[in-house]
């Protein structure tokens, strides 16, 4: 009989033990995104489980979004694109039609302690401080995007030693490469707001005009939330778009 997976809790089915492990594997960076992970076999093997509990554990992740079968070449770590996202609402394209690709850059970093919202957000302690961005991303050199972006100074806090100029158009391998941080997930929430001085100035539009204000919350592959971010962006150009069948 199985005693179940060293340091796993017992109480739980096998493969739920198994799925722990493996994403204890994911978090602490044993397993890389965008890698593959150990065979069948060789997890039937490591861990002592029959091969259906395995699969049922992969199934599982798969099921997550945290990994990704590959047929012919095996199941890796799944390494999500988040940076589209925000431009599922807002296309835009040339004189061509081309869709144009946005070009980021920074225009602001600090290290200070965070509003209570930003705060309870990432989950932090009292008087633990942020690294805070701030970040413009534009089309043709004219800004689409104004961007708050919070990040805990346990986990970012090399990123206050590293030029602005060099953080590229996306943060997230920037992460990753620089402070070993890797997100699996994030949600977002799209309201309707104003903009602030801020967002105004930098969006070249009126103070209090209207804008879409997107909220993400990100966390890594051991649950922890990583990021907050507050993107603002006129209202006019805004455009939604669903199929439905």
């Amino acid at each position: 009989m199985s005693t179940g997976i060293l340091g796993q809790d017992p109480r739980l089915p096998l493969y739920q033990q198994l799925r722990e492990e493996m994403l204890a594997k994911i978090a602490a960076g044993h397993w890389l995104p965008g890698a593959p992970i150990p065979t069948e076999a060789e997890l039937t093997r490591s861990y002592g489980v029959a091969i259906g509990t395995v699969r049922k554990a992969v199934d599982t992740l798969v099921n997550e979004g945290l990994l990704l079968r590959s047929q012919g070449r095996g199941t890796f770590v799944r390494r999500p694109n988040f940076d589209a996202s925000l431009f599922r609402f807002f296309r835009q394209v040339d004189s061509t039609g081309q869709r144009l690709v946005p070009t980021s850059r920074i225009i602001g970093k600090q290290l200070l302690e965070p509003p209570a919202d930003v705060s309870s957000a990432l989950a932090l302690h009292p008087g633990e401080q942020v690294v805070r961005l701030e970040r413009l991303r534009l089309i043709e050199g004219r800004p689409l995007f104004h961007e708050e972006i919070w990040l805990p100074a346990s986990r970012f806090l090399a990123l206050m030693d590293i030029d602005a100029d060099t953080f590229g158009d996306l943060l997230y391998p920037f992460y990753e490469s620089h402070c070993g941080q890797c997100v699996a997930s994030a949600r977002e929430t799209l309201t309707v707001g104003t903009a602030d001085g801020a967002s105004a100035e930098h969006l070249a539009i009126s103070q209090g005009a209207p804008v879409v204000v997107i909220q993400r919350t990100a966390q890594g592959y051991d649950r922890n939330p990583l990021e907050y971010r507050l993107s603002q962006a006129a209202a006019e150009g805004f455009r939604y778009q669903i199929d439905i069948s």
